[in-house]
């Protein structure tokens, strides 16, 4: 139906497509033929152990059946339905992601297209439930590449942007203690003052910006592309806290690590905190279908009871997304996903840190469930990075070309390289990828200072 010479897909695509995140003329796609669990193919089948998920997303592997017959299925029953009626598949598919959520408590159900526009739909609702304006977020994030979730962005990527971006969003640090701006001169501070001085900064922050302006504090529980930043115990009760000291609403990005990431249906699930609202994409369908959701409490969908909420999306609940994302819950919990990446992440966290013990050029890794990051340095006293701030440099492009050159697909960002496996991956197929990226290691290795 749709026939094209394998020789011709990357000629025709380059002709054709207009690439994210990339100067035109230096693209360089992989011709992707077929994918399998954790692998995928390329068209001259070679094969590629999937270390990234795709894009951090394809949580239960690839080409699961179950989840592709119940959108065909679902195509044969209804392709699509307006936004203002409902189906079968609309009904369930909310009901399923209103019960995985902590406790069950956040039952109302919002469901966009990604984890952009998710972001910004929870930004839109907490700015009309509280009749406030600004929104917090920290520095280190990154919320989505529309004109508001990029301005909830902390990360370089906002700048290019600015400042024809959403005004009214106030960014804070991140309590990343491997690079801590309060405590470089006190290393040995205990977890419980470093994550008070955290939490003070941020109270501080509120106080400066004044509370009653404040509609919400949106956050990736674990931070994602920009470090893998795991929370340190108090600091999610902590914010929790002062949320509700002032009034504001707690919005949890959960996109990249909901759905199983780090041991947990949601990672917020590991500090036993509520928060006003998540936002979820990604894992929500494992990718077979595009999908985001905003789940809240329903004291907030209540504001809104009599008045009307003045947004929408012509593909809200697409049936189609949401058979995908009905079976690929069903998919998680029939096959103890969940259970497999809290299992494996002890295994994950063992051979991070023998990497760091082989390889000088290892400063730090960090892990949650199969959530993982290898941080490169040219001198670990310094602790200077092997790429300038948002950059690159020589040793990290050769690390990733090996990876590639073995099979081995791999995320590398800045100076670090980010391990998010499919959650069904095995410790020995975790073995097998780490075996290639300890001799890649090889060419950070060569740059250390003497």
């Amino acid at each position: 139906m749709f026939d094209l010479p394998d020789d011709q897909i990357v000629s025709l695509s380059k002709d054709h497509v207009f690439w994210t995140w990339s100067a035109q003329s230096k693209v360089n796609p992989i011709a992707v033929k077929r994918a399998k669990g954790v692998y995928f193919w390329d068209i001259n089948d070679k094969r590629y152990l999937d270390f990234n998920s795709m894009t951090m997303c394809v949580n239960i592997g690839h080409g699961d059946q179950r989840v592709i017959d119940a959108m065909k299925a679902q195509l044969d029953e209804i392709p699509y339905a307006a936004p203002g009626m409902t189906t079968r598949i609309r009904a369930l598919a909310s009901k399923a992601v209103a019960d995985i959520t902590p406790g069950g408590k956040l039952s109302k159900i919002l469901f966009t297209l990604g984890g952009a526009d998710a972001n910004e739909n929870a930004i839109k609702i907490a700015r009309a439930h509280t009749g406030r304006h600004k929104i917090l977020s920290r520095y280190r994030s990154y919320h989505g590449a529309s004109a508001g979730a990029m301005a909830a962005t902390g990360d370089p990527r906002r700048l290019s942007w600015e400042p024809n971006l959403m005004p009214g969003v106030v960014h804070f640090l991140d309590p990343y203690r491997y690079r801590s701006t309060f405590h470089r001169l006190v290393p040995g501070i205990s977890e419980t003052d470093f994550c008070q001085d955290y939490l003070n900064h941020l109270e501080e922050i509120i106080l400066y910006e004044g509370p009653q302006s404040i509609a919400a504090i949106l956050m990736e529980s674990v931070t994602g592309t920009n470090g893998i930043i795991i929370p340190p115990a108090g600091y999610m009760p902590g914010v929790r806290a002062l949320c509700d000291k002032y009034g504001i609403l707690m919005i949890v990005d959960e996109v990249m690590a909901g759905f199983g990431r780090t041991g947990k249906w949601f990672a917020i699930e590991h500090w036993d905190v509520l928060p006003d609202m998540i936002t979820m994409a990604k894992g929500l369908t494992s990718a077979y279908a595009p999908l985001g959701a905003v789940a809240m409490k329903p004291e907030i969908a209540a504001s809104f009871n009599e008045h009307v909420f003045e947004s929408g999306l012509t593909y809200t609940s697409h049936p189609v997304s949401l058979a995908a994302a009905l079976a690929n819950i069903s998919v998680m919990k029939q096959d103890g996903i969940v259970e497999n990446a809290a299992a494996l992440g002890p295994v994950l966290r063992r051979l991070l840190a023998d990497l760091g013990e082989s390889h000088p050029s290892v400063g730090d890794v960090r892990s949650i469930g199969l959530f993982g990051i290898i941080e490169l340095v040219r001198d670990r006293k310094t602790r200077e990075p092997i790429t300038p701030w948002n950059g690159t440099s020589p040793e990290m492009a050769a690390l990733r070309k090996y990876c590639l050159d073995q099979g081995l697909f791999v995320y590398t960002h800045w100076h670090t390289m980010l391990i998010i496996p499919p959650l069904i991956i095995t410790e020995e197929q975790l073995k097998q990828g780490f075996a290639i990226i300890d001799k890649a290691l090889e060419f950070t290795d060569q740059s250390i200072t003497k």
